[in-house]
């Protein structure tokens, strides 16, 4: 391979792991958003309190302040809610017209309006990271055309996700859009983990990973799939649990999870599965590859992960739901799914490495 591309490829892959660290760092944030309740510390999106600099103090609002706000944001939901009816979508579009919660606005804390501010800077950052990306990748189009257009498409991701988490704030925090914000996060982190594996294929082009068993496959991509059904379960989890705060003014954290019943119940045994399904597939991984394999590594580092999950699960159980553990929760939830896709990306890699060499 020539020098020069040689270098393009350091450079972007260089560049697109800053960016999968970003959005992990954004997941945790967000995290902690949602722990502390502060994300209607900005009433508006993309502006904060009508500021590129949010207010530091209610002194500096008008008075009818949250008349305003919500006045704005009716005005959004109502477009928002004539676009999906347009697009056939009248149920979700009913729930929206509907939904009382969105007429509650809240009283403006400066704590609350920095952390969301700030978790808004970092979005803005990953913005210019993933804009960085594909102009880096622009540059890789004679050697592998594949590179730069699921690049183009990550950036279409984050203005679609940026839209949706303009709707999450209008919506005043609607439970299952923010879970599709989430999903969108980790479609996001699989799609820039996806482009810098293939980078990885095209500058080692004769590179070559352990064969295993199809069975060894197969097993990782039902614990995927399992995995990402957990996820939707933490959600829902996480949706009962600020209903629960909200009604209880916040007090009492050790009765909440026994006030959620069967949710929680079924995310936790459901937990035991997937560590089941995994401690399975590890012991073929360690059984069919090298030990010091990338998926031998990868697969290590999966356990971890998982077993660091289902702790910070049992210390929320046990420990009337720290507020420091929820977002590290969330965090591992989604390392996980990252972790799983490595490790599929390398189980393939040589269909990948022939599909790249010989693309007719």
């Amino acid at each position: 391979m020539k020098q020069k591309n040689l270098k393009n490829l350091n450079s972007f892959r260089r560049t697109g792991l800053v960016t999968v660290i970003a959005v992990y760092f954004l997941i945790l944030v967000g995290g902690i958003v949602r722990s502390t309740g502060s994300g209607m510390g900005c009433p508006d999106w993309p502006k904060c309190f009508g500021s590129l600099v949010p207010p530091t103090s209610v002194d500096q609002l008008p008075k009818n302040y949250q008349e305003i706000y919500l006045e704005k944001r009716l005005a959004k939901n109502e477009r928002f809610v004539a676009t999906l009816d347009k697009l056939g979508f009248d149920k979700a579009a009913e729930r929206i017209a509907n939904d009382k919660t969105i007429l509650i606005e809240e009283e403006f804390n400066a704590t609350k309006t920095w952390i969301e501010y700030i978790n808004r800077l970092i979005g803005v950052v990953i913005g210019f990271l993933i804009i960085l990306t594909v102009w880096k990748s622009l540059k890789l189009w004679k050697i592998d055309r594949t590179i730069p257009i699921l690049s183009i498409a990550s950036l279409v991701l984050v203005l679609f996700q940026g839209w949706i988490g303009s709707i999450v704030v209008s919506t005043n925090l609607l439970d299952w859009m923010i879970t599709f914000h989430m999903i969108l996060a980790l479609l996001l982190v699989v799609l820039l983990l996806y482009i810098n594996h293939r980078a990885f294929l095209v500058k080692y082009e004769n590179h070559k990973e352990d064969q295993v068993p199809s069975k060894v496959k197969w097993l990782l991509v039902i614990g995927t799939a399992l995995m990402v059904v957990q996820i939707v379960f933490g959600t829902q989890v996480r949706e009962e649990l600020d209903q629960i705060s909200f009604a209880m003014g916040g007090m009492m954290r050790d009765t909440w999870i026994e006030q959620i019943g069967m949710t929680f119940l079924i995310h936790r045994s459901f937990s035991l599965v997937l560590l089941g399904i995994h401690l399975l597939y590890f012991f073929w991984a360690f059984k069919y590859t090298r030990r010091k394999s990338p998926v031998n590594k990868w697969s290590q580092a999966l356990l971890l992960v998982i077993v660091m999950e289902i702790a910070t699960g049992i210390g929320m159980a046990y420990f009337a739901i720290p507020a420091f553990l929820q977002p590290v929760h969330l965090l591992l939830g989604s390392l996980i799914i990252g972790v799983q896709f490595v490790l599929l990306f390398q189980l393939r890699t040589q269909e990948d490495v022939n599909l790249i060499t010989n693309p007719s």
